[in-house]
């Protein structure tokens, strides 16, 4: 005797057969869109499933199928701006092409990406979209990619694996910056980073594994010595990975003795603990301090005054990785594809000439 009848009660393939006045098999072809029925039957399968509120099992379909419809998704940080409006692009590609999306956050931690990647490839996914953590630790990207099953990179991409990538011009717009600030008189120019390195010190940009990073930070170092300014290594910060870091991290360097006169935020979360800083030590911008930060995010454009960005075309990126991904699912076998979105430099109010 059932000790619970009020138990929901699984809508079966066989209930939905029985409703419709067809085979088991029929409806099983129609339910998982496989083989060939007449339009009659399927009307027929398709209005009894709706009535009984049928729900698929999407384990034994895609067992049957050999496809999930879902995609897993893993990025670095989801509390960073950047990463949720790039999975709004992600997203919206996906539904539209008929997938669900299955996202995990990673904390920009290799073995939480690792155990991501596992979980998804356990829940059968049909492919993957990843923002490596590092671009050191990719062995088991490169089985990903291996065993066949579609993988695009987001934002950070690395050569050491052949498939479709989709970055900003991340170098391009670090050197426009810079030569931005260099031009107003700046000399000492901070740049942070929520990257970090074994000892919590920058020495050169082969110490960072994210490819988006190391790209800016080059091509702020490359502007410095083409303008001969020497050892502005020490002007790299590293490890401003949560608020409470950057604050410090700010607030150490612009209470300095030899402070600096701008500094470039490489998020925009790293950019909001450098402004609130700013404000509580007494440092106005921009007359005593300017600031760029990278990520057009909302906070930047009504702060008094608003701040300089890197607009980056965040949502376009998860957009075309999904694009991409897609492309693989849907039988596209071309070689891995490299994609390169231009960034933009939007001039508002944080930025002025060097303090004499």
């Amino acid at each position: 005797m059932d000790q619970n009848p009020s138990r929901p009660t699984s809508v079966t393939v066989a209930d939905v057969a029985r409703r419709a006045g067809v085979s088991k098999a029929t409806a099983a072809r129609v339910l998982g869109g496989y083989g060939t029925v007449s339009d009659r039957v399927r009307e027929a399968v398709t209005a009894a499933a709706r009535a009984l509120d049928y729900r698929p099992n999407e384990l034994a379909r895609s067992m049957t199928t050999g496809r999930s419809g879902t995609i897993g998704v893993v990025v670095g940080d989801i509390e960073n701006p950047f990463f949720s409006l790039a999975v709004r692009g992600i997203t919206d590609v996906a539904r539209q092409a008929g997938f669900t999306v299955i996202l995990i956050n990673s904390g920009e931690d290799v073995a939480a990406e690792k155990a991501a990647i596992r979980t998804l490839l356990a829940k059968r996914v049909d492919g993957l979209i990843v923002s490596p953590a590092k671009e050191s630790e990719l062995d088991h990207l490169q089985e990903v990619a291996r065993s066949g099953r579609p993988l695009a990179l987001l934002d950070r991409g690395s050569e050491a694996l052949d498939v479709d990538t989709v970055i900003a011009d991340d170098r391009d717009a670090a050197e426009g910056v810079t030569r931005r600030l260099l031009a107003l008189g700046h000399r000492r120019i901070a740049y942070l980073t929520a990257c970090d390195t074994p000892d919590h010190l920058f020495r050169t940009p082969a110490d960072i594994n994210t490819g988006s990073v190391r790209r800016r930070i080059e091509g702020f170092l490359a502007v410095c010595r083409e303008a001969s300014l020497a050892e502005m290594e020490r002007w790299v910060h590293v490890g401003a990975s949560s608020p409470a870091h950057t604050h410090r991290i700010a607030t150490d360097i612009l209470r300095a003795s030899m402070r600096p006169t701008a500094i470039i935020a490489s998020d925009s979360l790293i950019g909001l603990e450098v402004f609130k800083a700013s404000r509580a030590i007494g440092l106005a911008i921009p007359s005593d301090l300017s600031l760029v930060s990278f990520h057009d995010a909302d906070w930047t454009s009504v702060t008094s005054p608003p701040v300089t960005v890197v607009r980056q075309p965040v949502y376009r990126l998860g957009e075309r990785a999904a694009q991409l991904l897609v492309e693989r699912l849907n039988g596209n076998d071309m070689e891995a594809r490299r994609v390169v979105l231009q960034t933009e430099i939007v001039e508002r109010a944080s930025v002025a000439e060097a303090p004499a």
